[in-house]
């Protein structure tokens, strides 16, 4: 005659979680491990226990209820019996609530599947399992969460066989117990937060670390949401790997040793790009042109500022493959494109009319691959999208940024802001600007009015820092500073075009003061390397342009 199945129960004897029957008989039997039983006194009071589930248990009560290791949670009865975790069964006699003794058995959290908690007792003066491990130890590990901490327990006896110090607190929100025991933590030489990497445990960590200390205090980063979702999703190994790797804290702005290195080896890998050999002279002091670097370029108005930005603009799209943004603000983007061409044939648009059919090899040449990104600006400077325009630049992969010049980028103000004050928001956005991006920019500025009496850039005479134009931001936040300068109005016409270059800042290699200049070519309209650093050498009269000048 079939018996009939009243509940279904744990096994004491092999722990399966509901393979063992209890009949209305009174008898009981495990299909697990086989074998028939005598009905358990603490089975006799499954509806019993379930019954006194009202908040008026006592510590004694709790105290009589089994132990057990929770098989969905990957944690052993040698765990629970541990720290001493009780658990009730429901009608089904299965595990509905778990008790977490606190202070020695004091005091209980509780626990009613799947989240209702209450608590007999204090459980607020002492960390979860703290009275069962001395303080003055190596390591001690702080969890979010009971189950969390026997976790780490688990994980701990799975490769030791042994337990080590690991608490939790009662909840994300109850640092009481960090307060009053701050002593017995700050004892070990070195506390790990091994707390949920959500919003309330992140705000749980900072507050920890201001209980605790900076100096003691240790970050997990596990690879899943919690401790005991490791160890059931992946292994205790992951789990004592995440908590051996525990880094010191670190606030937020502040990198570690470890991303100094990554980023340090990163930018090694990025190499600088020379200046066009015509520039030989830029090049023996700066050493080329860096990612996350602003270079500054300052001559008087007429004397090449423009000429030289094409030449480094056709270098780079020669020798690399990435696209090139322009901002050209003196002229129209068919002028711009109208010079670059005729660069690229070496013929000067400022001396001849350059057929459009015999102009169109070159335009082909320059804006081949589609890689010149040109602002056509349409005379608006003052929106303040120009900014987020050389974002955009940034962002379709652009490493090499020109723009001609700050002056008129800034001159009708940006975002409300009017003269310095433009100019330092413009100069702090292209920092950031480097900063966040691997680019170069080369920036134009003009220069102030010299005092009456001196002699005048347009008779050669070199910039100085403080002759630039505009607030000293551009100075302070440029990386490198090149300044040329020619004798517009002398009769020679040799000594006219010859351009003489010094380094006024080099942030990078320290190497400044003058350099080998160039020289314009009028019928090419291209520049060339002076012949040699002292620049031009008066008695040859004689130029000879090769393509490697260029």
């Amino acid at each position: 005659m079939s018996k009939i199945v009243k509940y279904k129960l744990p096994c004491l004897e092999c722990s399966s979680s509901d393979a063992r029957q209890l009949y209305e008989d009174g008898s009981s039997y495990c299909f697990s491990c086989m074998k028939d039983f005598q009905v358990d006194e603490k089975y006799k009071k499954v509806e019993e226990m379930e019954n006194k589930y009202s908040g008026k248990l006592s510590v004694e009560e709790i105290q009589t209820f089994p132990i057990r290791g929770f098989e969905e949670r990957k944690i052993k009865k040698v765990v629970t019996e541990f720290y001493q975790v009780r658990v009730s069964y429901n009608s089904e006699g299965k595990i509905d609530t778990h008790y977490y003794p606190y202070n020695s058995g004091k005091a209980y959290k509780i626990r009613k599947f799947p989240k209702e908690f209450m608590s007999i007792g204090n459980v607020s003066e002492k960390l979860f399992g703290q009275e069962l491990f001395p303080g003055e130890g190596r390591r001690l590990i702080i969890t979010e969460g009971e189950i969390d901490a026997m976790s780490v327990a688990q994980a701990q006896y799975d490769k030791y066989k042994k337990f080590y110090p690991a608490v939790s607190i009662a909840s994300a929100t109850n640092f009481k117990s960090l307060l009053v025991n701050r002593e017995w933590i700050r004892s070990f030489k070195e506390v790990v937060l091994c707390f949920d990497p959500d919003d309330q445990g992140q705000k749980a960590t900072q507050e920890a670390i201001k209980i605790i200390g900076v100096d003691k205090v240790r970050i997990t980063k596990l690879p899943k949401k919690d401790p005991n979702e490791v160890l059931v999703q992946l292994d205790s190994f992951t789990l004592m790997n995440a908590l051996f790797d525990a880094a010191s804290y670190i606030p937020n702005g502040i990198i570690s040793k470890e991303e100094i290195w990554e980023r340090l080896c990163n930018k090694s890998l990025i190499p600088a790009i020379p200046y066009p050999p015509c520039m030989s002279g830029i090049n023996s002091k700066l050493k080329g042109q860096r990612a996350n670097e602003i270079t500054l370029f300052i001559s008087a108005t007429g004397s090449g500022k423009s000429s030289l930005i094409r030449e480094i603009i056709l270098h780079d799209l020669k020798v690399t493959e990435d696209p090139v943004g322009l901002i050209i603000l003196e002229e129209l983007p068919e002028e711009s494109a109208l010079k670059l061409s005729g660069m690229a044939l070496n013929r000067n648009p400022a001396k001849e009319e350059i057929p459009i059919e015999e102009l169109k090899p070159g335009f082909d040449e320059v804006f081949k691959d589609d890689r010149v990104i040109l602002l056509n600006h349409e005379g608006n400077f003052s929106d303040g999208t120009i900014l987020d325009k050389i974002e955009y630049m940034c962002l379709s992969g652009c490493k090499h940024i020109f723009i001609d010049h700050i002056t008129i980028l800034v001159a009708e103000g940006i975002d409300h802001l009017a003269g310095n004050e433009a100019i330092d928001r413009v100069m702090a956005d292209l920092s950031r600007i480097v900063k966040k991006y691997p680019v170069w920019i080369g920036l134009v500025s003009h220069l102030r009015k010299v005092q009456s009496g001196g002699k005048s850039f347009e008779e050669g005479k070199m910039p100085a820092l403080d002759d630039i134009k505009g607030s000293g931001s551009i100075k302070q936040i440029s990386y490198d500073i090149v300044a040329f300068t020619r004798n517009m109005i002398a009769e020679d016409e040799l000594v006219r075009n010859h351009i003489k270059v010094c380094i006024l800042k080099a942030r990078t290699t320290a190497l400044t003061g003058p350099c080998r200049g160039m020289f314009y070519v009028y019928d090419t309209g291209r520049l060339i390397a002076a012949l040699d650093d002292e620049g031009f050498q008066i008695e040859q009269r004689t130029i000879i342009i090769e393509p490697k000048d260029y």
